[in-house]
């Protein structure tokens, strides 16, 4: 049963990635497909759920902020670096560095908080399923990409 509900949320991924990767208010439904998988996953208890989706939600939306920072703050200077001085350009690399160094506190305490209410072994199931989840994701896009370039003249 298990091995089914995996695979059905599998398809389902592949499915909704295809429709909704590239408009921007489906955020919102990639997110959810991720907590579907991690869900499936994880395995979670009722009890470590409870625990963890708050801790998980957390560490999302702080993310989420500070990667709208950077977005706002670092990238549009780092698409025209010839219109920097040195000296701007400098402190735009620093700012980059600032802002990879609190990413990465961010999940560190992620993790130590995690791993103080799911076991060590989903712990570190967690993070490789993030990292499957993403390169499904990504092998998707690039398909569709790819059956959209095949269509054009």
């Amino acid at each position: 049963m298990n091995r089914l509900k995996y695979i059905i949320i599998v398809l389902l991924l592949f499915v909704s990635a295809q429709f909704y990767a590239q408009k921007p208010h489906d955020y919102d439904k990639i997110k959810s497909l991720k907590i579907a998988f991690l869900t499936e996953r994880l395995n979670l208890s009722s009890k470590e759920a409870q625990a963890f989706w708050p801790i998980y939600n957390e560490y999302e939306n702080n993310r989420g902020k500070l990667r709208e920072k950077e977005h706002t703050q670092v990238y549009p200077k780092v698409k025209e670096p010839e219109k920097l001085s040195e000296k701007e350009a400098s402190a735009v690399v620093e700012l980059f560095l600032e802002f990879e160094q609190k990413e990465e506190d961010i999940r560190k305490d992620f993790i130590k908080k995690a791993a103080g209410v799911i076991t060590a072994k989903k712990t570190l199931l967690l993070l490789r399923s993030e990292e499957e989840f993403k390169r499904q994701l990504i092998r998707k896009y690039h398909q569709k990409r790819g059956e959209s370039n095949k269509n054009r003249p």
